[in-house]
């Protein structure tokens, strides 16, 4: 069983526990996988989460549906998912009670009888949590449950949700199918991020049947830009890992849907040699991934984890394919296909991706050449977002590189964007021949209007060659809010971008917990603060101020609202320089007064770091954070 990852969809990340999960909306996932193409695409779960049962078993013992959730009963809903071609799955948990803090009864000391009653229901597939497991040893308690599914003689997957609290990819290939590598993942790529570079150190322990699973996919939820989305869903495949829906398929955009159906990348997750990709390299953010497929292809992911745009490349020696005249590489999300002499590349925005198929292929010279396109502007300093204020003028440089065996023809390039904005090239921007591993540059000037609007614009660069080939890049850059005239809280201004360790960066209140607006007034050391910005480490605040400001002066220090937990640094830079420094601060320190000289600067950063021991409880202050302009 399971000899590929299952595809599927669970409705967690989209409804936890709230009122609107009931059968209704289980039918229509399973009407939606038809509709929509889905199923065809390779999605065969219908999986339910936690709270479709009552908080009590019956006199018998047995779990019962709630009947407000489920008028008809689990095996009704099983019956009309199985009736669509699709399989059915359900939760429990590995523990006296499930996860939900409504207290639904786990399978803990009952294994055998609820193996049966699901058998009964007609699961496909029994998602197995790790809630209130009281001490019993984790080998203990996924085995018991195995052995229970056995003997119900229904053929069931069996999904370890064990958090890989207990290394089960060690133990857990004769116990279940897939086993969660980590803890649950939210819509952010923060959390994308963490959980993708642990799952990917793990490949040794992937198969056929024996799965890493780094939790459920977030692709359409909200949380994440459509790049990110896009380099989720790719290293998803590239490590073979479950591909679950969790958004809400019935308020899915057009968007969400092209992306989960993707058929070229579906089919790297679905390769039947069942390898995980494994890491090529891994420095400075820039990641290759690579995965053998069964046809004697390689799947190459080049990613870009972090905030500036990036040329990533590799060779078909380095991932291992024999040596050829040239390769057929084609782009899993443009779907296009072209030859390379041996170079495989792409310039990536921040949190970008680009995912390949390569082949050996004698018929390489009947594909246009592998032509990638990039383009820059320069930043205040590394890292920085590109800026264009209004009605001043930008420099923008684009970049194309032949990376084909044969040269590029009559290579022209164009570059465009939103209406009112004036571009302007200032050198060529077109070549007669673009030959093997060449770069060509062209400059051009970008004015934007003086009434634009604050926000972040797309250029896209088109470039266009013979025979028959072409390339896009879309440059994202930012048209900032005015910089402040005249000395304010910084809680009072719109900062030009913000991350946070823990949900959103609060003003004049504490970080609280996830959501935004339920943190509690500042208070740090039994000291309470009517102004100032509430963090989670690690995090960045920044604004743009050009050249206006002098000085930033703020109290920091641990929230008090996590007791005595935590351990938080406070940082000052002034462009691409440190000013102010806290040093790591603890719960029992009074708020530390910081003051930062940033004279001159076109960029100011608030950074919270985590002490250096995890960011569990960092809640950081920057309480009464003011800054000094003219």
């Amino acid at each position: 069983m399971a000899l590929t990852p299952p595809m599927g969809f669970n409705n967690w990340n989209s409804t936890n526990c709230r009122a609107e999960f009931t059968e209704t909306m289980v039918k229509g996932i399973a009407d939606i996988f038809v509709a929509k193409g889905l199923k065809d695409a390779g999605y065969q779960y219908v999986n339910l989460d936690d709270c479709w049962a009552l908080p009590q078993r019956d006199a018998a013992g047995d779990l019962v549906p709630d009947p407000v959730r489920f008028p008809h009963g689990i095996k009704a809903v099983a019956d009309y998912v199985h009736a669509q071609g699709l399989k059915f799955g359900i939760y429990t948990s590995a523990g006296t009670m499930t996860c939900s803090n409504v207290g639904f009864p786990g399978g803990l000391g009952h294994e055998q009888q609820d193996a049966n009653l699901f058998a009964s229901f007609g699961v496909d597939y029994l998602k197995y949590d790790n809630c209130n497991n009281q001490g019993v040893d984790a080998k203990l308690r996924y085995t018991t449950m195995r052995d229970a599914l056995r003997k119900t003689g229904r053929p069931i997957v069996f999904s370890l949700c064990e958090w890989g609290e207990n290394q089960p990819w060690t133990w857990a290939s004769d116990v279940g199918h897939l086993w969660r590598t980590t803890g649950d993942i939210s819509d952010s790529y923060d959390s994308m991020l963490a959980i993708a570079k642990k799952n990917w150190t793990l490949s040794a322990f992937a198969g056929p049947g024996h799965w890493n699973d780094p939790d459920m996919l977030e692709v359409g939820n909200g949380g994440m830009t459509a790049t990110e989305y896009q380099s989720h869903f790719s290293l998803w495949s590239m490590m073979s890992a479950p591909l679950l829906i969790g958004t809400d398929l019935r308020k899915a955009t057009p968007a969400t849907f092209d992306m989960l159906s993707n058929r070229d990348v579906i089919a790297i997750d679905q390769d039947r040699l069942g390898v995980q990709a494994t890491p090529l390299h891994t420095a400075n953010g820039l990641d290759v991934l690579v995965k053998p497929l069964q046809n004697g292809d390689k799947a190459v992911l080049l990613f870009n984890e972090g905030d500036t745009p990036n040329r990533i490349t590799t060779t078909t020696a380095e991932i291992g394919l024999p040596r050829a005249g040239a390769y057929k590489i084609r782009d899993l999300w443009a779907h296009t296909d072209r030859h390379t002499a041996g170079t495989i590349a792409a310039t990536l925005p921040p949190h970008g991706s680009a995912m390949f198929r390569v082949s050996t292929d004698r018929h390489w010279a009947a594909y246009p050449p592998a032509v990638d396109t990039a383009a820059s502007v320069p930043t205040v300093y590394p890292g920085a977002l590109p800026l264009v204020p209004p009605g001043k003028a930008a420099t923008v440089t684009t970049t194309v590189t032949n990376s084909g065996r044969l040269p590029a023809i009559d290579t022209r390039v164009e570059l465009t964007g939103p209406a009112g904005w004036s571009i302007k090239h200032s050198s060529a921007p077109s070549t007669i021949i673009l030959p093997t591993n060449q770069s060509f540059s062209t400059t051009w000037t970008v004015t934007t209007p003086a009434n634009v609007k604050p926000g972040q614009y797309s250029l896209t660069v088109q470039t266009r060659y013979q025979p028959g080939g072409s390339s896009t890049y879309a440059l994202d850059v930012v048209v900032p809010d005015p910089a402040p005239t005249a000395s304010t809280y910084l809680s009072d201004l719109p900062w030009l971008r913000m991350s946070n360790g823990w949900g959103p960066v609060e003003r004049d209140r504490s970080n609280g917990e996830d959501n935004a607006g339920d943190g509690n007034p500042i208070t740090i050391n039994g000291v309470t603060y009517a102004k100032g910005l509430g963090a989670h480490a690690p995090g960045v605040i920044e604004y743009y101020v050009a050249g206006n400001c002098t000085s930033v002066t703020a109290d920091v220090g641990v929230d008090d609202e996590k007791g005595a937990n935590g351990t938080v640094s406070f940082e000052i830079w002034a462009d691409g320089t440190k000013v102010a420094d806290s040093g790591v601060l603890t719960n029992q320190m009074p708020a530390k007064p910081l003051q930062a000289n940033v004279t001159g600067a076109t960029l100011v950063r608030l950074i919270t770091g985590d002490g250096g021991d995890g960011i569990n409880s960092d809640h950081g202050d920057w309480a009464n954070a003011h800054i000094t302009c003219a």
